[in-house]
């Protein structure tokens, strides 16, 4: 039995002028889900939003209450960001990476979803002719519709049935063209949680490299794959990155998943040495300056969009880094509770008809984190999140992120106890009403 009415569904998504719930955006689907919620005091199984579901770091919180109460807010920020906040994130990607990068190639940004604007606009101004965005899919939606915000082109592939040397010949195939200026994925992606090996980022770097093209590496959920014990600082195993096989590289480094800082809206850019001073002719003749690459990116950029980010914020991701490399916070391990949840919900799932669409990784099992993805029977991906929604379950449609598996994106954030509880009631009620007779 419905939990909602199809007119009452109907009737919020009318009200908040959502065009297709179908089709709906994550915010959307968010905002339907607590208007219903409100509207007939029933409460929702949130799977939508990939919000941190852990108190932040206190570490964080600490450092930002003492550089709030030193009065040094009262001054406007760097646009390139302070110091201290510069070198630890260096020091950090070669405590967890291994790789070298300088302080001054690590620029903040008001989250990663800043950094991937900036990226993608710079990446596809700096060469005229390379004007387009390939994305490997499943992907983050957000990312593609910045794009249509900057009128950028983009291309996509869904890489699941692309792995080991099948994504070099599909990579060549994407890029034969040479009208793309920058690659960019998630590592492990959202929603699929594919998480590319060592094997296939060195062979990205080849191809990249060969057709030149920048990668943007996208790092959220940095040190999730709960297959591996990441997280020991100056120790391997380090966590995957393309900035170990190539210098034409953006990584986006968060504060928000990692440390659960994502309220401050704290991230950065940091970029490969070579990248970052290389001249651009176009990027002079369009900004009138030197057409320095890194030199664009802090005094065009992030200085025009926001003229830098938040001093407080700076010094608390700055502190939370500094603790990382120090061994005094480990990261990966708090991240833990979500992977055990991902493998209690994926269990109630399973046992109630639905099925992991995003099954595989490679030649290895999917592993267990902060999204996950199951479809229904032959329900396509925009027909099963509007039933889940009948039943309290709000989740986002896979068609909106590039997969062209048909089914439903998870987000483990919010799944507390009481949430677990109410799901496993309301599968075995969707199970019940749409099985066979």
């Amino acid at each position: 039995m419905k939990l909602f009415s199809e007119s009452q569904v109907a009737l919020q998504a009318s009200r908040l002028h959502i065009a297709s719930v179908s089709h709906a955006g994550i915010a959307e689907i968010l905002s339907l889900a607590q208007a219903l919620e409100q509207s007939y005091s029933i409460p929702f199984v949130k799977m939508d939003q990939g919000s941190p579901g852990l108190p932040p770091n206190h570490i964080g919180i600490q450092e930002e209450i003492r550089v709030l109460e030193s009065g040094v807010v009262s001054l406007y920020p760097p646009s390139e960001g302070i110091p201290e906040l510069k070198e630890a994130g260096s020091r950090f990607l070669k405590a967890f990476l291994n790789v070298d990068i300088d302080a001054e190639d690590c620029v903040p940004t008001v989250g990663s979803v800043e950094g991937s604007f900036i990226a993608s606009a710079l990446c596809t101004q700096r060469t005229p002719s390379k004007n387009k965005i390939l994305f490997i899919d499943p992907g983050f939606p957000i990312q593609k519709a910045q794009l249509a915000i900057l009128g950028i082109g983009w291309k996509s592939f869904d890489i699941y049935s692309y792995r080991g040397e099948k994504l070099r010949k599909k990579l060549e195939e994407m890029l034969a063209s040479e009208d793309v200026g920058a690659l960019l994925y998630a590592n492990p992606s959202n929603p699929a949680w594919l998480c590319l090996s060592d094997q296939e980022l060195r062979l990205i770097a080849e191809v990249t490299e060969a057709h030149d093209v920048v990668v943007i590496e996208d790092l959220a959920y940095l040190g999730m794959d709960s297959r591996e014990r990441y997280g020991h600082p100056f120790q391997e195993p380090y966590i995957p990155s393309i900035s170990r096989y190539t210098d034409k590289y953006i990584l986006l480094l968060s504060s928000s998943k990692i440390f659960s800082y994502a309220g401050q809206r704290m991230a950065m850019l940091c970029v490969g040495k070579q990248l970052f001073r290389t001249v651009y002719p176009a990027l002079a003749n369009r900004y009138h300056n030197s057409g320095l690459f890194g030199a664009t990116l802090t005094g065009c950029f992030v200085e025009l969009l926001t003229s830098g980010c938040s001093v407080s914020s700076q010094h608390a991701f700055s502190a939370m880094l500094e603790a990382s490399c120090e061994g005094k916070l480990d990261f990966s391990a708090d991240m833990h509770v979500y992977m055990r949840r991902a493998e209690r919900m994926k269990s109630l799932f399973l046992e109630n008809g639905f099925h992991i669409v995003y099954s595989k990784d490679g030649n290895r099992a999917i592993g267990d984190g902060f999204f996950f993805t199951v479809g229904y029977g032959n329900y396509s991906s925009e027909e099963l999140v509007l039933e889940l929604l009948y039943y309290g379950l709000s989740t986002i449609p896979l068609g909106t992120t590039g997969a062209q598996l048909p089914g439903v994106r998870c987000c483990v954030s919010q799944m507390e106890e009481a949430a677990m509880v109410l799901l496993e009631e309301r599968l075995k009620i969707f199970h019940k009403d749409h099985s066979p007779l």
